[in-house]
C-alpha cells in the first residue's frame, strides 16, 4: 500500500500526537492556586477578571462588562477552554521531553506569568538541566504574594508531589471588584 501523505505530515501528525495535556490533578493544582471568584473583580495588578483567572485576554466574556455572577460548573468550563491556550503555550515553548508532573507545573507557572516562551527555566530545561530549571521557578517572585505558588509549583516540577488536595477557595469580591479574602470558603473540585 502505497503512503498517500508526504513526509511532512506524518511528522507534524506525530508532533500533534505527542503534544501534552494538563492531568486532572494539575488542573485541580493550578485551580488550587488561583482560587475561584464567580463575580468580577480586579486582580493583583488590576485587571478585570472573573472565575479561575479568566481575563479579557483570553477571550469571551469579558469579565469588566460580565453581569452579575456566574455558576461554579460556568466558571470551571471556563478554565478548561482558558487552559488550552496554556497547553499549548507550553507545547510549543518546551522542546524537550518532561513528565507529567514537569507539564503541570510548567502549564501552572505559563498561567499566571504568561511567560514561558521568554522565561530561563525554559532555555534550561530544553539545554537538558532540569535541576537549574527547578532552581529557576522562583526567579519569578512578583508579587510578593506569589512565593507559595511558585514554591509549589517548584515541588511538582522537582519532586512531583501536588500540593492543594484538589481543594481550592471560593471567594466573593465586593461591586468594585475586591476580593473578600476574609470571607470565602475552601471547596472540594471534582473535574
Amino acid at each position: 500500500m502505497r503512503n498517500i501523505f508526504p513526509f511532512s505530515h506524518l511528522a507534524a501528525l506525530e508532533d500533534a500526537m505527542n503534544e501534552m495535556k494538563m492531568s486532572r490533578e494539575g488542573a485541580l493544582e493550578l485551580i488550587g492556586h488561583e482560587a475561584v471568584v464567580l463575580t468580577r473583580y480586579l486582580d493583583s495588578k488590576g485587571i478585570w477578571t472573573i472565575g479561575v483567572g479568566h481575563t479579557a485576554a483570553a477571550g469571551k466574556p469579558d469579565p469588566k462588562t460580565y453581569p452579575g455572577a456566574m455558576a461554579l460548573e460556568e466558571a470551571i468550563e471556563l478554565f478548561r477552554r482558558d487552559l488550552v491556550r496554556y497547553e499549548d503555550g507550553v507545547n510549543t515553548a518546551v522542546t524537550a521531553k518532561v513528565s507529567q508532573t514537569e507539564f503541570d507545573a510548567l502549564v501552572s507557572f505559563h498561567f499566571n506569568t504568561g511567560a514561558i516562551a521568554r522565561a530561563a527555566l525554559t532555555v534550561s530545561i530544553n539545554r537538558g538541566d532540569k535541576t537549574t530549571a527547578a532552581e529557576q521557578f522562583m526567579s519569578w517572585r512578583r508579587p510578593p504574594e506569589i512565593v507559595g505558588r511558585r514554591a509549589k509549583e517548584q515541588k511538582l516540577f522537582r519532586d512531583g508531589i501536588y500540593s492543594n488536595g484538589g481543594k481550592a477557595r471560593l471567594l466573593p469580591a465586593s461591586a468594585d471588584g475586591k476580593v473578600q479574602w476574609g470571607a470565602g470558603r475552601t471547596v472540594s473540585l471534582e473535574l
